[in-house]
């Protein structure tokens, strides 16, 4: 099943985001997170790309068959294309077709130091189109937004015509990066809409749940953190389970104020965490079909 197809005015779609172990762990490891996960029965599960530096995709491509085969969860695979070829892609989504997955998140990806990126690929729109000649029709694709601006991106306007860009290059819907003012999301939203974006977007969300996480997060992301959220952190700082706790209370606030201003969905960031990911669905799951 394509995701594009879960969007229905009747309800919000609900999904959720892991990665695969690093490379030396056992991809077996993730059963324990896919055990805990496929009883809050989201819409569909995303996969972040390779395993401790992969660049073909193998394990990526392993666990959302899994999800979809084993679980009965309808599964994405996530392509960053900034350090693959045509031919890497190309191989890519031969395999994906073998196993019968039909959904792509398709990324730029991020720049690693020390290594010089591929030149096939310059943006995710290049990704985008590229799948589209290659696979007609045999995937549905999501993209990335970011609603306080991509770091890279010279302005907000450019970042919302780059958006426009990648859903003319065929992307169904996207899905956002985390953020922890709703205002932000929703004012983002509106810009978007006024710029001809017309496609579904799902607000990602992160709990956080320490200090090293976030800011490790709002580095790579670039994410504001507003003043109740550093008084929370500031608060309960060293209290590892108040901690815990406050992060997701903050989480479950974000979803039910966003599904209240009738948000196209919930895409919930797990960090292969099932308890904290399971906190967050008893006290939200109710409101999905209101």
């Amino acid at each position: 099943m394509k995701t594009v197809e879960l969007f229905d005015a009747s309800r919000k779609v609900y999904s959720l985001e892991i990665f695969p172990p690093k490379r030396e762990y056992p991809i077996e490891t993730i059963f324990e997170t896919l055990d805990g996960l496929h009883f809050l029965r989201p819409d569909f599960i995303s996969v972040t790309f390779g395993a401790g530096g992969s660049s073909d995709g193998a394990t990526t491509i392993q666990i959302a068959t899994m999800i979809r085969d084993k679980y009965g969860i309808e599964s994405v695979a996530h392509i960053p294309c900034i350090n693959l070829t045509k031919d890497d892609v190309r191989a890519i989504l031969e395999q994906l077709q073998r196993n019968g997955i039909e959904n792509i998140l398709a990324l730029r990806g991020d720049r690693v130091e020390g290594r010089e990126p591929c030149r096939d690929f310059a943006h995710a729109s290049d990704l985008i189109s590229f799948i589209h000649e290659e696979a007609p029709g045999a995937f549905d694709i999501l993209g990335a937004c970011y609603p306080e601006t991509h770091p890279e991106a010279k302005s907000a306007e450019q970042d919302i015509a780059a958006l426009k860009v990648k859903q003319d290059a065929g992307a169904s819907h996207f899905i956002s990066q985390l953020f922890f003012d709703n205002e932000t999301f929703y004012d983002f939203v509106s810009r978007a809409r006024a710029a001809g974006v017309s496609v579904p977007i799902e607000a990602g969300i992160m709990p956080v749940v320490n200090r090293r996480q976030i800011e490790r997060m709002t580095t790579l992301c670039g994410a504001s953190l507003p003043e109740k959220f550093l008084s929370m952190m500031r608060y309960f700082d060293g209290n590892k389970t108040a901690m815990r706790d406050a992060g997701i209370a903050y989480a479950v606030n974000q979803i039910v104020d966003l599904l209240a201003h009738d948000v196209d969905g919930i895409h919930l960031y797990t960090m292969n965490n099932p308890l904290i990911a399971t906190r967050i669905d008893e006290a939200t799951r109710s409101l999905f079909g209101v």
